[in-house]
């Protein structure tokens, strides 16, 4: 044999060989997709997802994304959806506390609905955003004619029930640093959304949808909750705004239009009821249109501006702090979306008066604390 006719023998054999170990590793790579397949079928779900697995793709969202429980483990977990379970009542539906087989405490929303795939892609896709101040989305449910959200569970509640809760409520007694520490980590949850591409607008930021978990850091729920409802109606200005109503901006009310602005716009009503302790409804009962900023300006120039500050915070705050963010507050609920700071800007103000506050604050001795007190601050406002 001539060593031409050996070489390219040679080359054949080698060539096959390279084909063969492609062709098994296709196999192997095809069989353990379809078992993956396989095993998603076996559960007997409702869940369209079930079915949308054969693509790579979807698989490996299938594998990352949100989890999808079942209506039976949900069930167990809230006893049957017991009343003694229920913990509150939001725009989704009832909220249901539950304990997991693992031993995991979460909260599960759930509402009447039939089973749609637009469900399931949002879901996946508001799980997959996380941050230290947003709750986690954990999964979602579709069976029984039901929609279901499993969300992480936060065990100190709302800030409002903090603020202004029933009287029954044992309440942590929140000084000025505590408010303004609850304030960044809103406002950084929110800076987070708006980082999203696209952006993500929150579209219901209140204080109800702030919570703190054990160690008081700030969580903010239910985003984009309101991209589940679909369409739902914004009443227009009038003279019966509601209390959630109040949160939302001027350019929502009148023509139903959302954007990061209108969400800097509601949480600059969560800065006054954070530093008030009361209602913002209650607050404005007097302005007919809810012009916050023109609320404000009547009470300095009344001299009246000790009235917005809770009375719980006693002296615990400086007098250029609590000046600043009264500030910075009326820049947020600008009428004029524009004229609006963007929630970065807010983080970096909230920060550096936080800093502020603390080194103003230092404590001396037995506890008297080095400040302008905080009684000062109304002939410095007017």
């Amino acid at each position: 044999m001539s060593k031409t006719l050996a070489a390219i023998i040679g080359g054949a054999a080698g060539a096959a060989t390279l084909l063969g170990v492609i062709l098994l590793i296709i196999c192997f790579f095809w069989l353990s997709l379809r078992r993956r397949i396989s095993r998603t079928s076996e559960t007997g779900s409702s869940d369209p997802s079930a079915q949308v697995g054969r693509a790579v793709g979807t698989e490996l969202l299938t594998l990352r994304g949100a989890r999808c429980f079942q209506f039976q483990e949900l069930s167990l977990a809230t006893k049957d959806f017991s009343d003694r379970n229920l913990i509150g009542q939001g725009k989704f539906g009832e909220v249901y506390k539950g304990l997991l087989q693992d031993g995991m405490l979460v909260a599960i929303k759930k509402r009447p609905g039939a089973p749609t795939q637009e469900f399931i892609d949002e879901a996946r896709y508001l799980s997959s955003i996380q941050h230290r101040n947003l709750v986690t989305l954990l999964g979602y449910c579709q069976e029984n004619k039901q929609q279901i959200l499993v969300y992480e569970y936060i065990p100190n509640g709302s800030v409002s029930i903090h603020l202004y809760g029933a009287a029954h409520v044992s309440r942590e007694r929140l000084e000025f640093k505590h408010r303004l520490s609850i304030a960044i980590g809103a406002a950084k949850g929110l800076e987070h959304l708006h980082s999203q591409s696209p952006r993500l607008i929150h579209k219901d930021f209140k204080t109800g949808n702030v919570l703190v978990d054990e160690n008081f850091i700030a969580k903010v729920a239910d985003a984009g909750v309101r991209n589940f409802l679909g369409r739902f109606d914004v009443a227009g200005p009038s003279s019966s705004i509601t209390a959630d109503e109040i949160f939302l901006a001027p350019e929502v009310r009148e023509f139903r239009r959302f954007s990061e602005k209108s969400d800097v716009y509601s949480f600059g009503v969560f800065l006054l009821e954070l530093v008030s302790g009361q209602e913002a409804m209650d607050l404005l009962s007097s302005s007919t249109d809810g012009n916050i900023v023109e609320w404000v300006e009547n009470h300095q120039d009344s001299g009246s501006i000790s009235t917005i500050i809770d009375q719980k915070l006693g002296n615990s705050f400086t007098a250029q702090g609590m000046e600043e963010f009264v500030e910075l507050m009326v820049r947020c609920v600008e009428p004029s979306s524009e004229r609006r700071a963007g929630m970065s800007y807010v983080v970096t103000e909230l920060d550096r008066i936080l800093e502020k506050e603390m080194s103003l604050t230092t404590m001396m001795g037995e506890g008297t604390p080095v400040v302008t007190l905080g009684s000062q601050l109304f002939r410095a406002l007017k």
